[in-house]
This record gives C-alpha cells, sequence and structure tokens, in this order.
C-alpha cells in the first residue's frame, strides 16, 4: 500500500480510549500518533494499549486545533457524525492522510472541523466507541487502498489471485545514464 497515515484525538479524557485508538494504529500500520487537547494519563492509557504503540509510533501533543501540524501534503479527516459528511464505503481516501476523532458526546470541535479537508461518516444510527471507529476506518483504508484479490460473487473465498504490484523499472536517472552514455557513442568519431 502507498502513502501513509496518522490517527488522532481530540478531547477524550479516557486514557482507555486512547490507548484502544493508538493500540488499534499501531495494528494497521500507522504512521503517526497525534492528539488535541487531550488530558489523559499516559500509564492508565497503556492497559489499553498492549502493543506498546506509544513506544512504537511517534506521538505528538497539541494544545488546541490552532497548534495542530500534519506534514506537508497530508490532508486531515475528520470522522464525524454529521449531516453533510461524506458517507465512508463512498469515501476515497487520499494517499497521505490524518484521521482524527472527536469525543463520543460532544465530536470534532467546530474550529477543528473547519481545518478538515474532509469529514467522514460511518454509517452508524448513533456514535461508537472511539477505538471501535478508528478500527472501521482504518479497515476501511486497508481494503480500499490495498491489493487483494477481488470478492468473489458467491460465499467463500477469492477465485482469482490478487493483482500485480506494478514494476516501475529502473529509477529515472539509471536510465538518463544509459542514454546520455548511447548519445556519446553516437557523436563518437569515427577513427580512419
Amino acid at each position: 500500500m502507498r502513502g501513509y497515515f496518522g490517527i488522532g484525538a481530540e478531547g477524550i479524557s479516557k486514557a482507555m480510549n486512547v490507548g484502544a485508538l493508538m493500540r488499534t494504529a499501531h495494528a494497521f500500520g500507522g504512521s503517526f500518533f497525534f492528539t488535541i487537547g487531550v488530558g489523559y494519563d499516559r500509564r492508565t492509557s497503556s492497559k489499553s494499549d498492549t502493543s506498546n504503540g506509544s513506544f512504537e509510533l511517534p506521538v505528538f501533543e497539541f494544545a488546541d486545533a490552532g497548534a495542530l501540524r500534519l506534514p506537508k501534503e497530508c490532508r486531515l479527516v475528520g470522522i464525524e457524525i454529521a449531516d453533510d459528511a461524506i458517507e465512508l464505503p463512498s469515501f476515497h481516501h487520499p494517499r497521505a492522510a490524518a484521521y482524527v476523532f472527536g469525543a463520543e458526546r460532544r465530536g470534532l470541535s467546530a474550529e477543528l472541523a473547519a481545518l478538515c479537508d474532509h469529514v467522514v461518516r460511518i454509517p452508524t444510527r448513533f456514535s461508537i466507541n472511539v477505538g471501535l471507529a478508528g478500527a472501521i476506518v482504518m479497515y476501511d483504508r486497508v481494503l480500499s487502498m490495498g491489493r487483494f484479490a477481488p470478492r468473489p460473487v458467491r460465499p467463500g473465498g477469492p477465485t482469482e489471485p490478487a493483482p500485480p504490484l506494478p514494476e516501475f523499472g529502473e529509477p529515472l536517472w539509471v536510465r538518463k545514464q544509459r542514454r546520455r552514455a548511447r548519445a556519446a557513442q553516437r557523436a563518437e568519431p569515427v577513427s580512419e
């Protein structure tokens, strides 16, 4: 899978939820984890972060939405139950993305929602646990961006192999050197 993603949480005070989200990000191959305005006890979060994701992933802590800094070209994707949000099954994930989840009761702050490039909704009837919501979004990303065999029409496993990885050939600089060498050979004067 190409690209990268980070997972973040805004305003979550329950350390066990932060730990579960961090563990899930680690399991799905997240590149970094971040918190915004979160006051939780890191020691308590380790009870649910059994993979030690806080030591395996870079963790960034921001005081508020205005302090948030992301890598260049990284798109901020808010996960929110909102009428105008894109339904997750219809969402095309950015190659470089940071997904941010709000507190279960309040959701994302208006300030953070305004910073989001996209706001996505998991099609549920009501709010679910942030760790579970994170797992659903990360699974959808891996499913839609990964290279898997197509699902069969009938129940059971795939009947076709996964698509092959693309072949890119040699690096551009190697091809340019080869072209220059051939051009230089053609330009050599013929000796008598």
